[in-house]
Protein backbone atom coordinates (compact mmCIF):
# COMPACT_ATOMS: atom_id res chain seq x y z
CA UNK A 1 0.00 0.00 0.00
CA UNK A 2 1.63 3.23 -1.19
CA UNK A 3 1.13 6.77 0.10
CA UNK A 4 0.14 9.13 -2.74
CA UNK A 5 0.10 12.92 -2.74
CA UNK A 6 -2.64 14.10 -5.11
CA UNK A 7 -1.09 17.54 -5.60
CA UNK A 8 1.47 19.12 -7.91
CA UNK A 9 2.37 21.70 -5.24
CA UNK A 10 6.09 21.59 -4.37
CA UNK A 11 5.23 23.37 -1.11
CA UNK A 12 2.94 20.53 0.03
CA UNK A 13 5.60 17.98 -0.83
CA UNK A 14 8.21 19.91 1.18
CA UNK A 15 5.83 20.24 4.13
CA UNK A 16 5.14 16.49 4.19
CA UNK A 17 8.86 15.75 4.05
CA UNK A 18 9.38 18.16 6.96
CA UNK A 19 7.28 15.92 9.26
CA UNK A 20 8.62 12.60 7.96
CA UNK A 21 5.63 11.88 5.73
CA UNK A 22 7.18 11.94 2.27
CA UNK A 23 4.80 10.29 -0.21
CA UNK A 24 5.82 7.31 -2.31
CA UNK A 25 4.66 9.18 -5.38
CA UNK A 26 2.92 12.34 -6.56
CA UNK A 27 -0.16 12.01 -8.78
CA UNK A 28 -1.76 15.42 -9.35
CA UNK A 29 -5.54 15.44 -9.73
CA UNK A 30 -6.74 17.27 -12.81
CA UNK A 31 -10.18 18.59 -11.87
CA UNK A 32 -12.18 21.72 -12.59
CA UNK A 33 -11.55 24.12 -9.69
CA UNK A 34 -14.15 26.72 -10.69
CA UNK A 35 -16.33 27.80 -7.74
CA UNK A 36 -20.02 26.99 -8.13
CA UNK A 37 -22.36 30.02 -8.21
CA UNK A 38 -22.76 31.29 -4.65
CA UNK A 39 -20.30 28.75 -3.23
CA UNK A 40 -18.65 29.95 -0.02
CA UNK A 41 -14.91 29.57 0.70
CA UNK A 42 -15.24 26.76 3.28
CA UNK A 43 -17.52 24.72 1.04
CA UNK A 44 -15.30 25.27 -1.99
CA UNK A 45 -12.07 24.19 -0.31
CA UNK A 46 -13.75 21.14 1.21
CA UNK A 47 -15.28 20.11 -2.13
CA UNK A 48 -12.03 20.60 -4.07
CA UNK A 49 -9.88 18.61 -1.64
CA UNK A 50 -12.44 15.75 -1.55
CA UNK A 51 -12.82 15.75 -5.35
CA UNK A 52 -9.05 15.58 -5.85
CA UNK A 53 -8.69 12.72 -3.38
CA UNK A 54 -11.59 10.81 -4.93
CA UNK A 55 -10.30 11.36 -8.46
CA UNK A 56 -6.88 9.86 -7.68
CA UNK A 57 -8.23 7.16 -5.35
CA UNK A 58 -10.38 5.82 -8.20
CA UNK A 59 -7.17 5.23 -10.18
CA UNK A 60 -5.26 3.83 -7.17
CA UNK A 61 -7.84 2.10 -4.92
CA UNK A 62 -5.24 0.07 -2.99
CA UNK A 63 -3.25 3.12 -1.84
CA UNK A 64 -3.62 5.93 0.70
CA UNK A 65 -4.32 9.19 -1.15
CA UNK A 66 -3.87 12.64 0.40
CA UNK A 67 -5.28 15.68 -1.39
CA UNK A 68 -5.41 19.30 -0.31
CA UNK A 69 -6.57 22.67 -1.50
CA UNK A 70 -6.12 26.26 -0.34
CA UNK A 71 -8.60 29.12 -0.71
CA UNK A 72 -7.90 32.72 0.30
CA UNK A 73 -10.94 34.87 1.01
CA UNK A 74 -11.84 38.37 2.15
CA UNK A 75 -15.25 37.91 3.71
CA UNK A 76 -17.20 35.80 1.22
CA UNK A 77 -15.06 36.93 -1.70
CA UNK A 78 -12.77 34.16 -2.96
CA UNK A 79 -9.47 35.44 -4.30
CA UNK A 80 -8.02 33.77 -7.41
CA UNK A 81 -4.63 32.42 -8.26
CA UNK A 82 -3.78 35.50 -10.34
CA UNK A 83 -3.45 34.94 -14.06
CA UNK A 84 -1.33 38.05 -14.60
CA UNK A 85 0.34 41.00 -12.84
CA UNK A 86 -2.82 43.14 -12.98
CA UNK A 87 -4.83 40.48 -11.17
CA UNK A 88 -2.01 40.00 -8.62
CA UNK A 89 -2.12 43.75 -7.99
CA UNK A 90 -5.88 43.62 -7.41
CA UNK A 91 -5.39 40.84 -4.85
CA UNK A 92 -2.72 42.75 -2.95
CA UNK A 93 -4.80 45.94 -3.04
CA UNK A 94 -7.73 44.04 -1.53
CA UNK A 95 -5.56 42.40 1.17
CA UNK A 96 -3.71 45.61 2.07
CA UNK A 97 -4.45 46.72 5.64
CA UNK A 98 -7.13 44.05 6.07
CA UNK A 99 -7.72 40.74 7.74
CA UNK A 100 -8.46 37.76 5.52
CA UNK A 101 -8.90 34.04 5.95
CA UNK A 102 -6.96 31.17 4.45
CA UNK A 103 -9.01 27.98 4.20
CA UNK A 104 -7.11 24.71 3.93
CA UNK A 105 -8.98 21.60 2.85
CA UNK A 106 -7.45 18.17 3.48
CA UNK A 107 -8.95 14.90 2.25
CA UNK A 108 -7.69 11.35 2.63
CA UNK A 109 -8.94 8.18 0.95
CA UNK A 110 -7.64 4.76 2.00
CA UNK A 111 -8.54 1.13 1.28
CA UNK A 112 -11.55 -0.22 3.11
CA UNK A 113 -13.66 2.86 2.49
CA UNK A 114 -11.67 5.09 4.84
CA UNK A 115 -12.49 8.76 4.22
CA UNK A 116 -11.06 11.57 6.35
CA UNK A 117 -11.81 15.24 5.64
CA UNK A 118 -10.90 18.43 7.45
CA UNK A 119 -11.02 22.19 6.86
CA UNK A 120 -8.59 24.45 8.72
CA UNK A 121 -9.00 28.23 8.86
CA UNK A 122 -6.19 30.70 9.55
CA UNK A 123 -6.73 34.44 9.94
CA UNK A 124 -4.03 36.66 8.45
CA UNK A 125 -3.82 40.44 8.78
CA UNK A 126 -1.73 42.40 6.30
CA UNK A 127 -0.19 45.77 7.02
CA UNK A 128 -1.19 48.62 4.71
CA UNK A 129 0.87 48.27 1.53
CA UNK A 130 2.14 51.18 -0.53
CA UNK A 131 1.95 51.13 -4.32
CA UNK A 132 5.76 50.73 -4.38
CA UNK A 133 5.62 47.72 -2.03
CA UNK A 134 3.01 46.04 -4.23
CA UNK A 135 5.04 46.74 -7.38
CA UNK A 136 8.24 45.41 -5.79
CA UNK A 137 6.49 42.23 -4.67
CA UNK A 138 4.83 41.64 -8.02
CA UNK A 139 8.21 42.02 -9.75
CA UNK A 140 9.47 38.95 -7.80
CA UNK A 141 6.86 36.72 -9.51
CA UNK A 142 6.30 34.91 -6.17
CA UNK A 143 2.57 35.49 -6.65
CA UNK A 144 2.39 33.13 -9.61
CA UNK A 145 0.35 30.02 -8.87
CA UNK A 146 -0.49 31.20 -5.34
CA UNK A 147 -4.01 31.53 -3.96
CA UNK A 148 -4.60 35.19 -3.15
CA UNK A 149 -1.48 36.20 -5.06
CA UNK A 150 1.10 35.84 -2.30
CA UNK A 151 3.46 33.34 -0.69
CA UNK A 152 3.75 33.79 3.09
CA UNK A 153 6.95 31.73 3.10
CA UNK A 154 8.58 34.27 0.79
CA UNK A 155 8.86 38.04 0.75
CA UNK A 156 5.19 38.50 1.61
CA UNK A 157 6.08 37.43 5.17
CA UNK A 158 7.02 41.08 5.71
CA UNK A 159 3.39 42.07 5.01
CA UNK A 160 1.93 39.90 7.79
CA UNK A 161 1.01 42.01 10.79
CA UNK A 162 -0.81 39.22 12.63
CA UNK A 163 -1.54 35.54 12.13
CA UNK A 164 -4.07 33.49 14.12
CA UNK A 165 -3.97 29.77 13.45
CA UNK A 166 -1.73 27.45 11.48
CA UNK A 167 1.19 29.01 9.60
CA UNK A 168 1.72 25.83 7.55
CA UNK A 169 -1.93 26.02 6.47
CA UNK A 170 -1.17 29.36 4.80
CA UNK A 171 1.88 27.82 3.09
CA UNK A 172 -0.36 25.05 1.71
CA UNK A 173 -0.98 22.25 4.21
CA UNK A 174 -1.75 22.34 7.94
CA UNK A 175 0.83 19.92 9.32
CA UNK A 176 -0.86 19.36 12.69
CA UNK A 177 -4.16 18.36 11.07
CA UNK A 178 -2.42 16.29 8.40
CA UNK A 179 -0.42 14.35 10.98
CA UNK A 180 -3.59 13.57 12.96
CA UNK A 181 -5.43 12.44 9.81
CA UNK A 182 -2.55 10.18 8.68
CA UNK A 183 -2.05 8.45 12.04
CA UNK A 184 -2.57 4.70 11.82
CA UNK A 185 -2.74 4.91 8.01
CA UNK A 186 0.78 5.78 6.89
CA UNK A 187 4.02 4.90 8.70
CA UNK A 188 6.55 7.64 9.33
CA UNK A 189 9.51 7.72 6.92
CA UNK A 190 12.68 6.20 8.28
CA UNK A 191 15.26 8.87 9.19
CA UNK A 192 18.28 9.01 6.93
CA UNK A 193 21.57 10.86 6.77
CA UNK A 194 21.97 13.36 3.95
Amino acid sequence: MAFILASASPRRLDLLRQIGRAPDSVVPADIDETPAPGELPRGLVSRLAASKAEHVAQQLPDDVVLAADTVVACGRRILPKPADEAEAHRCLDLLSGRRHRVYGGISIRAPGGVVRNRVIVTQVTFTRLSHQECEAYISTAEWQGKAGGYAIQGRAAAFVKQLNGSYSNVVGLCLHATENLLKNLVPLNAPHDD
